[in-house]
């Protein structure tokens, strides 16, 4: 979307001038509703560089997006949040962490007294999930409309979904369950909820939509809370596209299409701050850690800007630093909850991993701003231009890149995964193709990709402590996703595939010997028995 600024000298008095912003207006929300589309064949939308082909000509490319064969590491390789990863896995510093861990090692380990006080370390725990990885999708639930988002809360026990049948559904997850036990109809709905939000203390929740109210709904209880709080926007047509708690549950934050930020004070049951932030809509805001200090927001400048809530104020609108090298609009951003890095979700088809305390330069600030008004596609329903694999904007002060995921058609979101079961190791996201995509934090490479949606995944969430997530897919479905053992291949000799390292440590080899003849002896009786009915 282009700057919500107008170009000229800003004198919109006339009455020519107001109907033509009014109508523009109201075409761009007909667009944003997705009740018209714009279709065109006009050569300016080429994307290509001056002396590309024209008998090659194709400004738009399917949504297939590839993975850096070779990821840039450079800039991640001497920063500190390799050391630290590696220094919790008790691994030298030019070392690399390890693609799976022995269980039979840790627990002979375990066994021999190498474990402080008899247990495995929380990072032993996070090693160790690196084998059980989610890797087969079960549906857990089917609507009747596309899903926009659904996560998990902060203990794992309620699972949390917004439809665009305007219905939030909230599930029982304890106890292997998913079961339904409250459903809330969403008041003032335009087009979808948009986004949702958990309170620190789990017993409430926001949401937003195409309105000018968030509101705020009990989860237990009873009783029945529904409050709509005004956040007293500007004239137009106004949505707040993110919204977050602050950790001591006192403030809601909020990032709208207008660019501006919003602070909402719930004892004061009042808006409180509207900040000019970005020249064009706000997707995503974020807290970098549990003070709720400082405040991540990206927009479609490309630009994720940080803030000190302690400074913002009526007079004071200024961000303490900006962190440029996106050359679209950024969809999300999540912090690592270490008041240090964080990642955004963009348009470019990539991930940016950042060290806030690595700030732009002006220069490199004005390269993005400059690379995302050369931006003339329309995410939500082309296809990404061709050089949104073009190179990264000199200057660029991310950590690192992560390109293997299509982002189309929605604001598509990322997470760090989580400390308990990974150490934190992964970055997963959603995909416009329909997949989840998890990558490693320190190579840059795609660990797996996981695939059974029918269309996109807009929203994934880890589960805070056991080895499975959920895609949220505009197919209209919930999938859980667990780990299940793949069997071995028929040509493959399981007696081979044991290491040698591990024969003297392996406890359980014998009885996993006896096992895996009986399960070769019922593939041959299922062979036999199919044979058989073939003859017949």
């Amino acid at each position: 979307m282009g700057s919500r600024h107008a170009s000229g000298d800003g004198g919109d008095s006339d009455d020519g001038t107001t109907s033509e912003r009014d109508a523009t207006r109201l075409l761009a929300m007909l667009i944003r509703s997705g009740q018209i589309r714009l279709i065109t064949q006009d050569r300016s939308l080429d994307f290509m560089d001056d002396d590309d082909d024209d008998d090659d000509y194709e400004p738009y490319i399917e949504c297939k997006p590839e993975a850096d064969k070779c990821p840039d590491t450079k800039a991640i390789d001497k920063s500190e949040l390799k050391q630290q990863m590696l220094g919790q896995a008790g691994l030298k510093h030019d070392a690399s962490l390890p693609t799976a861990v022995s269980v039979n090692r840790l627990l002979r380990k375990r066994s021999l007294g190498g474990c402080s006080h008899g247990h495995f370390t929380p990072n032993d725990c996070a090693m160790l999930g690196a084998n059980y990885l989610p890797n087969q999708m079960e549906i857990v639930a089917r609507l009747n409309s596309k899903v926009f988002c659904g996560t998990y809360s902060k203990d794992g026990n309620v699972f949390l979904s917004a439809c665009q049948d305007q219905y939030l559904r909230l599930y029982d997850v304890t106890k292997e369950r998913f079961h339904k036990f409250r459903e809330i109809r969403a008041r003032d709905v335009g087009w979808s909820i948009i986004d949702t939000a958990f309170s620190p203390d789990g017993c409430f929740l926001i949401y937003s939509s195409w309105s000018e109210c968030i509101h705020l709904c009990n989860i237990y209880g009873d009783y029945d809370t529904h409050q709509a709080l005004n956040l007293r926007p500007g004239d137009g047509h106004f949505c707040a596209f993110s919204v977050k708690f602050s950790s001591d549950n006192s403030e809601i934050l909020a990032g709208a299409n207008d660019g501006h930020l919003y602070i909402y004070d719930r004892e004061k049951n009042d808006r409180i701050l509207r900040i000019d932030a970005h020249e064009d809509d706000i997707s995503a805001v974020c807290f970098a850690d549990d003070s709720s200090h400082i405040i991540f927001s990206g927009a479609d400048d490309g630009l994720c800007k940080v803030w000190d809530r302690r400074m913002l104020g009526d007079d004071n609108a200024t961000p303490v630093g900006i962190l440029a090298g996106h050359q679209d609009g950024i969809t999300y951003i999540d912090s690592k909850g270490d008041s240090r890095h964080l990642i955004t979700n963009s348009k470019d088809q990539s991930i940016k991993l950042w060290d806030m305390r690595n700030f732009s330069s002006r220069n490199t600030i004005d390269k993005c701003r400059r690379a995302v008004a050369s931006q003339h596609w329309d995410y939500r329903w082309q296809s990404a231009p061709r050089r949104s694999k073009r190179k990264s904007i000199s200057g660029d002060s991310s950590l690192m890149t992560y390109r293997g995921h299509g982002v189309l058609h929605t604001l598509i979101r990322c997470h760090f995964s989580p400390t308990f079961s990974t150490g934190q190791r992964y970055i997963y996201t959603g995909c416009g193709t329909g997949k989840v995509v998890i990558y490693d934090v320190l190579t840059g490479e795609v660990v797996s990709k996981l695939h059974a949606h029918h269309e996109t995944v807009r929203d994934v969430s880890w589960h805070p402590y056991e080895p499975k997530l959920i895609s949220t897919s505009w197919d209209g479905t919930h999938g859980l996703w667990t780990y299940q053992k793949d069997d071995y291949p028929e040509d493959e000799d399981p007696e081979d595939s044991e290491s040698s390292d591990d024969d003297d440590t392996d406890i359980f080899r014998a009885f996993r010997r006896k096992s895996r003849r009986l399960q070769d002896q019922r593939r041959q009786q299922e062979r036999r028995q199919q044979r058989m009915v073939i003859n017949i």
